[in-house]
């Protein structure tokens, strides 16, 4: 009998950032002079570099929102991918451009895949901490500012790739960061200079419609191939939830595929905005667990009139406040259940008051008022 031929396994990818030994051996490119002076000009010229994306991802989703409040303030935005992990190896430019708008919608700004164009600038920004030495590395920009929408290093277990994300922050770079809280942080951890955005919400597609009929759901945010969103610990909480009200339909969404999990649920998956938004409106309660810097989905839920339940962490609080329109809960399912409870039962009076508070929070959450908040720290790194 003829010997079976196998095939050699695929090689396993060790991934690290592209430009980090660029940077360990030759240091920073100099930066160009006259950063003081243009940090008065009316419209800077801004490079924006991404690391790999998929669809869904919130925070490329939060870039591209900011590149058109950018554009919109009369700024010249260019963006440029840093292929960190290798996803875009086979697409051609064209392909990863089209991807792109697909995924997180159209702007002015043209994708660069690689950076053999690279033309000088007012400020080059890091948007991940992938992205940071390749920013390091590009020659005549006037200042390097660091889009910080989370603390990376929690995003790993102990690893070089946690080490490497904690080192960007002293790398020198201006980080604006997506809440006071993550702000805080950064200047106290890491001794950088930082300054805030609050995230926004697209108010055209996130908004309250006391037209639509709100059922007996509770909807969960599960992107379980995002960590910091705690998914098994809302999964444990469900359960308990189905246990106590089996009459209460519970929906994940935010994961492409099926969730193994002990209680019978429907299986949403990564909705388009439109359908997200609809199926905000529809819900009695929302999930959506944060361990580290708050979630878009919070606000957005909260901008449809949807109470949620969100972890009582030190983020939270600071961003949202105690007593705020958000159900605090304890890193705890059975408490979680608790707070889901808590807001099935409330009465039309409470509610209608944490819908109106929620309301209030939201109205002023506006992309405009995001990239007009970046740009402060453009302005700020500039003046560096």
């Amino acid at each position: 009998m003829r010997a079976r031929l196998r095939r050699a396994p695929e090689p396993l990818a060790v991934r690290a950032p592209p430009a980090l030994l660029d940077v360990a051996r030759e240091g920073a490119a100099p930066l160009a002079p006259g950063g003081a002076e243009r940090a008065r000009a009316e419209r800077l010229d801004i490079a924006v570099v991404v690391p790999s994306f998929r669809r869904g991802s919130g925070g490329h989703s939060t870039i591209a929102n900011l590149v058109r409040g950018l554009e919109a303030r009369g700024h010249a935005v260019t963006l440029w991918l840093e292929d960190d992990d290798g996803t875009f190896a086979a697409h051609d430019e064209a392909r990863i451009a089209a991807l792109w708008e697909e995924f997180f919608g159209p702007s002015r700004a043209p994708l660069r895949a690689g950076f053999a164009a690279w033309a000088p600038c007012d400020v080059a920004i890091a948007t991940g901490w992938q992205t940071v030495h390749r920013v390091l590395r590009l020659p005549g920009a006037r200042a390097r500012a660091y889009l910080v929408q989370d603390h990376e290093p929690e995003f790993y277990g102990t690893s070089a790739e946690a080490t490497w994300a904690r080192e960007t922050y002293g790398l020198g770079l201006h980080a604006v960061c997506a809440s006071p809280w993550l702000a805080d942080l950064v200047r106290e951890r890491y001794g950088a200079s930082a300054s805030s955005f609050d995230l926004g919400v697209e108010h055209a597609i996130y908004h309250a419609d006391g037209d639509e009929r709100r059922e007996p759901r509770v909807l969960v945010y599960a992107r379980a191939v995002t960590a910091r969103r705690a998914v098994p610990l809302a999964a444990l909480a469900m359960e308990e939830l189905r246990r106590r009200r089996p009459d209460v339909e519970i929906a994940l969404f935010g994961e492409a595929r099926p969730l193994a999990v002990r209680f019978a649920h429907q299986h949403l998956g990564v909705l388009a905005p439109a359908e997200l938004a609809r199926a905000y409106r529809r819900a009695a309660v929302g999930v959506a667990l944060s361990t580290t810097n708050p979630s878009l989905v919070t606000t957005e839920m909260l901008a449809c009139g949807l109470p949620v339940v969100e972890l009582a962490s030190a983020a939270m609080v600071a961003t949202f406040g105690a007593r705020g329109p958000l159900e605090l809960a304890p890193f705890d399912p059975l408490a979680i259940a608790d707070a889901v409870e808590a807001l099935l039962d409330e009465g039309a009076e409470q509610r209608a008051a944490r819908v109106e508070a929620a309301l209030a929070l939201t109205h002023e959450r506006t992309w405009e008022r995001a990239a007009a908040q970046l740009e402060d720290g453009l302005r700020a790194a500039l003046a560096r």
